[in-house]
């Protein structure tokens, strides 16, 4: 008995904090079939009813989603990435005639043509339409769907804002034609490719041609990305990719790091507050992501302009936490070092004391500003 109630509470308990994966079928008039897909909904998705989510659109689900929706989840959780919903297209005994191409154009024809706008005309606007989605699309491919993904750059938009390409089977001319299109496109792309010494000869081969071709390439809106993993197979290649391609694409997305609190935030150059307020509105202008500062940002920061008398900066930090955390000790504490810093003691304490009754932040307590308000008062 005691077994059955402890696996029904894991299983109470699982649900509520797991992601949810929806299997649906989808009747499309493009395809003029049925497919199926498999969504995965970020944790709590159904009680973060104002929050909208970037889009991670996987071909070849029939393998490739688990591992996809898996790291995505993982990281996610870690705030290395935003939660993201996670779109995969069922192809098994299908993939071939769906990424077909014509044999002198070497763009999609016939069956290709029709799958290429049921993603772009059907499926996209549908999860749109569905889920609340934010403006950021990444497509996963591996060899022939990785190939298929590439003709969305040809759209004006782009369909998609990153491509995450794993070992690619490259149509005659994609190299040329990407190296060409690539520089064209004004809007801020992302796009990883990733072989392995052990991968398919000809494959690997063709990718390490497109990736000396790519990384000639200047634009200030192209980000590139490439691993050639080292005793990597075609099919290992992917446990390897993944992981690092979403790594790499969301590296601003990231709460501050140690290489970052030190070798930017400490450089004398570095006006500490402006990096903070432009690193979260980079978020939003790339992913459509409007989210509060992380409290552990402000403390990196706040630590920074500490460390570098940037007292100006504390105080607007303070301000700023006051606004997005106004139950929290955080901005009683910062505005509270700043007169300090300035030696208007008496204000401190009052401010320092203000905070009691309020919420921790990390190491910064309640106990900490009244002791804080104590050491001033016995100096003043």
């Amino acid at each position: 008995m005691k077994k059955i109630i402890f696996f029904a509470f894991f299983a109470i308990t699982f649900g509520t904090v797991s992601s949810q994966v929806i299997y649906e079928e989808f009747n499309s008039k493009k395809l003029d079939e049925t497919r199926k897909l498999k969504i995965q909904l970020p944790r709590n998705y159904d009680t973060n009813t104002d929050k909208k989510y970037p889009i991670v659109l996987v071909l070849d689900a029939d393998y490739l989603f688990e591992p996809v929706a898996g790291n995505v989840d993982y990281f996610s959780y870690w705030e290395d990435m935003p939660e993201a919903i996670v779109v995969g297209v069922m192809q098994s005994g299908s993939r071939y005639k769906d990424g077909e191409y014509d044999d002198r154009s070497y763009m999609p024809i016939d069956k290709g043509a029709s799958f290429f706008e049921f993603i772009g005309l059907e499926l996209i606007p549908y999860i749109d339409e569905n889920y609340r989605t934010a403006k950021f699309i990444i497509g996963v491919g591996h060899d022939f769907t990785a190939n298929f993904l590439n003709y969305y750059l040809f759209k004006d938009p782009p369909l998609l804002n990153g491509y995450i390409n794993l070992s690619p089977d490259l149509a005659p001319m994609m190299e040329e034609r990407l190296v060409q299109r690539i520089p064209q496109i004004p809007e801020k792309l992302f796009y990883y490719l990733a072989t392995g010494t052990e991968d398919i000869k000809g494959l690997q081969e063709s990718t390490e041609s497109l990736n000396n071709q790519l990384n000639g390439i200047e634009s200030e809106t192209f980000n590139y990305y490439y691993d050639n993993f080292e005793n990597a197979t075609h099919y290992s290649l992917v446990g390897r990719g993944i992981p690092n391609a979403l790594e790499k694409i969301f590296s601003v997305y990231r709460p501050i790091s140690k290489a970052e609190f030190s070798e930017v935030l400490l450089n004398k150059n570095t006006q500490v507050y402006q990096y903070l307020v432009d690193k979260y509105q980079i978020i939003k202008d790339l992913f459509g992501l409007d989210i509060p500062i992380r409290i552990n940002d402000f403390i990196a920061v706040g630590t920074a302009a500490e460390k570098q008398n940037q007292w100006e900066a504390v105080e607007k930090l303070a301000k700023l936490a006051k606004k997005q955390y106004p139950d929290n000790v955080l901005g009683d504490y910062y505005l509270g070092r700043f007169y300090e810093s300035q030696g208007d003691y008496r204000k401190a304490i009052r401010i320092y004391r203000s905070g009691f009754g309020k919420q921790d932040a990390d190491f910064i307590t309640q106990e900490l500003l009244l002791d804080l308000a104590d050491d001033l008062s016995a100096r003043d």
